[in-house]
């Protein structure tokens, strides 16, 4: 029995998207060759529904595409609905109520994955000469990219040699020939140390790549679990189900069943093709490409009438800061709050391009430490930027909990008035880094170290558990009994939608 639900099957996600109005089904011809990526750029930028591509032009009938399956929604329709939903989460939940819920299923057991014998995703299995990425209404998604992603909003699965750790990881693969993707393999993501555990033995890496995955599956393959951490497990305490998956054609990896596309074969341990430029997810689109490692496809299985997700990358938000970035947050807020240190939330701000995240600092917690400004720096750059998860976030910033960080005008508020352009600024030349920050020097890019900083937005006497002064604002500078009249009388004033956005 196929498992249901929006977090552990996409195309209940999709229907489910439809029936509320935060999805649309478009039934005008529209080409994959840049009108696609253009609408779903627009629908980012605009915070409407995702659009649901059901005619493409130049390809074969039934096959559909999906951008913007985690942009932003309108606030009438929850801000973060479609992220929650990707967990079976409502609609209206919180990003602290999200990061708990992640936070928590770290803790949890973890749920192995239950094997079935098949599942929708083996409707249709194409083998040997059958085999033709060019079949895919593949899109171009920029003009200024180097080629068609066919992987922007899927995950790759290897396994160890041994067989002790499968690792299901995030990484974009773009088409190279009718049989083969080009897509990068970084040392430090678990899928580059596990294809490197191949190639140190001559062999080729066998692979996977799951497109129309659960979303609970995708979302845990982008979250920097610790190495050797099955992130189907992780679904499972997530979830509260194991999830079913089924073993690939050729190769002895499990899939989850109802994913929309599986693409089999394997990683070459020498080829590599030039890969990009794409636009990225800090928002630019560089000149060049790169040399990356080369994925043979030797088996196609997929869904009847399949959905490709797509994320159509750059300014934010799109998935790489909701998605990304939210499980980014998770991932620091538990390390954080593990260290001992005084910290209530982390939270990568979407519009910051997950190259910085905001850290609320518990002040009466801060007092009873004793520590100052430049020891909590230390303290913080020395827990995060020695983490998985700090490898990927390059500035952190610090706030006190008096701040919603999860309000980038809050943000942006602290940031200006309580941060001394003198001091409060610590930076961490040795610290390690993603090479992908788009401010580093070629350097910093080469050796993998540099570019990271801490920023206090603390005041002196936050460190003694006190705050100058008090917010204007209507929340603390109105009694009660008028600021519950003003929420009553709203809309009698003339204004619409109810209370003013966070008045409440």
């Amino acid at each position: 029995m196929t498992q249901r639900g929006s977090a552990l099957n996409f195309r209940d996600f999709v229907g489910e998207l439809l029936a509320i109005g935060d999805a649309v089904d478009i039934r005008e011809p529209v080409s994959p060759d840049l009108e696609v990526g253009a609408v779903t750029r627009r629908v980012y930028e605009t915070r409407s529904p995702a659009p649901l591509f059901g005619n493409l032009t130049g390809t074969e009938p039934g096959f559909r595409i999906l951008g913007a399956p985690a942009g932003l929604s309108h606030s009438g329709k929850g801000t973060y609905g479609r992220l929650a939903a990707h967990f079976g989460l409502p609609r209206d939940t919180t990003p602290r109520q999200l990061l708990e819920k992640l936070i928590a299923a770290m803790h949890a057991r973890p749920l192995p994955p239950r094997v079935v014998a098949t599942g929708p995703c083996k409707e249709n299995v194409l083998t040997g000469d059958a085999v033709d990425l060019e079949r895919f209404p593949v899109p171009l998604l920029h003009q200024e990219d180097g080629g068609r992603y066919f992987g922007t909003y899927g995950f790759h699965v290897v396994r160890t040699p041994d067989g002790r750790w499968t690792s299901w990881s995030v990484s974009r693969t773009m088409l190279h020939g009718r049989t083969t993707l080009v897509g990068p393999a970084m040392a430090q993501q678990h899928l580059g140390m596990i294809h490197r555990m191949w190639r140190e033995k001559g062999l080729p890496t066998p692979w996977a790549m799951v497109l129309g995955a659960p979303p609970a599956a995708l979302a845990a393959a982008g979250m920097p679990l610790p190495a050797e951490v099955d992130e189907s497990g992780y679904v499972g305490a997530l979830t509260g189900s194991p999830v079913d998956v089924v073993r690939t054609e050729l190769h002895d990896l499990y899939v989850p069943a109802n994913s929309e596309i599986v693409l089999e074969g394997c990683i070459s341990p020498d080829e590599t093709a030039l890969e990009g430029p794409m636009g990225e997810y800090h928002g630019y689109s560089f000149a060049e490409g790169k040399q990356q490692p080369v994925f043979h496809v030797e088996a196609v299985t997929h869904r009847d009438d399949p959905i490709l997700p797509v994320c159509a990358a750059g300014l934010p938000p799109e998935e790489n800061h909701t998605v990304w970035g939210t499980m980014i947050s998770a991932a620091s807020l538990d390390v954080l709050r593990s260290s001992g240190l005084p910290v209530d939330l982390a939270w990568c701000s979407y519009e910051a391009a997950t190259c910085w995240i905001v850290v609320s600092v518990d002040l009466a917690k801060l007092a009873r430490s004793g520590l100052g400004e430049r020891e909590l720096a230390d303290a913080v750059a020395d827990v995060l930027f020695g983490s998985h998860t700090g490898w990927l976030v390059p500035k952190v910033l610090l706030v006190a909990n008096d701040i919603d960080i999860t309000d980038i005008d809050q943000v942006v508020w602290a940031l200006a008035t309580r941060h001394h352009p003198g001091t409060g600024h610590y930076s961490y030349p040795r610290a390690p880094g993603i090479p992908m920050v788009p401010y580093l020097t070629e350097e910093e890019v080469r050796t993998g170290r540099g570019g990271k900083s801490v920023t206090s937005c603390l005041l002196p006497e936050q460190f003694a558990g006190g705050t100058r002064g008090t917010t204007a604002s209507f929340g603390t500078s109105f009694p009660e009994d008028v600021r519950r009249r003003v929420l009553e009388r709203w809309e009698a004033y003339g204004f619409e939608g109810g209370a003013p956005a966070g008045a409440r």
